[in-house]
């Protein structure tokens, strides 16, 4: 090699050390400080796979209804939240189709994807790591229950759209007739302030009979170069009856995407936290407080709705069974609770994320919680809040302080 060839290959190669350098470390999650596969999980399904293990609690054996209804139920998982999806954006994706949708579970905790015929795959809040994914074939007759951590999931629930970081992600697609996508919408974008015509693409929805404005129930061809809808009802080409619900309701979808966009802002509020810590040994570096300082003012800005868009013209009705299980959620201070649904022209009665309560919001480190409090505190000043509350009418910003005051470990008392 000449000595101008070698100059040239010694240049490049530093700036790949630069360039994976400038990488920044919230996003390294495999690395420390974050060791993302080499710390335990606590999360909620380790906990019960664990109590399987032991034998505290057994698992029943028999056909794949019969397990995924027992672990619904011993998740707390309500099988009214179901959501069905034939847009093969999923790792089993080749079991994925219009004929046989996949179907995703949740509560505030847990998410669960079963499709027929393939594994059963978990996605759970951890305070600690973000979301942890899980997979394993459903048991048959004694074989034991062989729970394995998810690595292909990282491809898409550690990417781009999620910020590099392990988290939930919610795919809205114009699904061609034979699987795979046309179109894409609202990329790396999540939550109650997605338009209503950019989501659902690639899902059935029920409940919405009154509201076609989406891209749910159809699939996409193109015609003279023109991206067209082509109708897809829900159960034109599956039965219901091969699932535990016959439904795949508006209202847990809207729920659904309302949490997704909680948990995305929350797993990368903990991973720049955690990122920024080390060089402090313990107390924030200034060159890091603009950086918190913005992932406490995002996170505080969607726990109280502040870019909400409208429910559609008519409100969303919801399903009555979805309905009563989300309301045994209930934290109720002199009749008021974060979980009261309003549904005429907004989700929540009373505007502040009932994930608030959530593990993953518990477990975020201090300077975090701390920061966002504060705002909250402010936002809901009974006379003068500040422009993250200029949104809320005076008698809902007492409800929420008094909700939050009660049912909140850590929020700031009045003054």
């Amino acid at each position: 090699m000449s000595p101008r060839a070698l100059l040239v290959t010694l240049g490049l190669a530093t700036l790949g050390v630069i360039a994976a350098a400038e990488e920044p470390l919230y996003r390294q999650f495999r690395e420390a400080p974050h060791r993302y596969f080499e710390r335990t999980p606590t999360d909620a399904f380790t906990q019960l796979v664990a109590r399987f293990e032991s034998g505290e609690i057994a698992l029943p054996r028999g056909d794949e209804r019969t397990v995924l209804q027992a672990l619904l139920r011993a998740l707390d998982i309500p099988t009214s939240s179901q959501l069905l999806v034939y847009s093969t954006t999923s790792l089993q994706l080749s079991r994925i189709s219009p004929s046989s949708p996949r179907a995703l579970y949740f509560n505030d905790e847990v998410y669960l994807g079963y499709v027929q015929g393939g594994r059963i795959e978990v996605a759970a809040l951890d305070p600690a790591l973000g979301v942890v994914f899980h997979i394993f074939e459903i048991p048959r007759n004694a074989e034991p229950l062989r729970v394995e951590r998810a690595t292909r999931c990282m491809n898409c629930h550690a990417g781009d759209e999620t910020g590099f970081v392990p988290s939930l992600l919610v795919k809205s697609v114009a699904p061609g007739a034979s699987g795979g996508s046309l179109d894409a919408f609202r990329r790396g974008l999540s939550g109650h302030g997605i338009p209503w015509e950019e989501r659902f693409g690639g899902w059935h929805v029920t409940g919405a009979d009154m509201f076609t404005n989406h891209w749910g129930n159809a699939l996409g061809q193109f015609v003279e170069g023109e991206l067209r809808r082509l109708p897809l009802p829900p159960g034109s080409r599956f039965s219901f009856a091969s699932y535990p619900a016959a439904s795949s309701d508006l209202l847990p979808h809207a729920l659904h995407e309302h949490q997704v966009g909680f948990v995305q802002r929350a797993v990368e509020a903990l991973y720049r936290a955690r990122a920024a810590l080390p060089a402090g040994q313990g107390d924030l570096p200034a060159d890091h407080v603009p950086e918190i300082e913005a992932a406490a003012e995002n996170l505080t800005r969607y726990l109280l709705f502040v870019d909400e868009v409208p429910l559609p013209p008519g409100g969303v009705a919801g399903d009555p069974a979805f309905k009563t299980e989300f309301a045994r959620r209930r934290r109720v201070v002199q009749g008021a609770s974060l979980h009261d649904l309003e549904l005429r022209t907004r989700l929540l009665q009373n505007r502040c994320s009932y994930m608030i309560y959530s593990s993953l919001f518990e477990g975020l480190p201090a300077l975090v919680k701390t920061r966002v409090f504060s705002r909250l505190h402010h936002a809901l000043d009974a006379s003068s809040p500040s422009p993250l509350g200029a949104h809320l009418p005076a008698d809902e910003r007492r409800r929420l302080r008094m909700i939050l005051e009660a049912t909140v470990p850590g929020f700031p008392a009045r003054r």
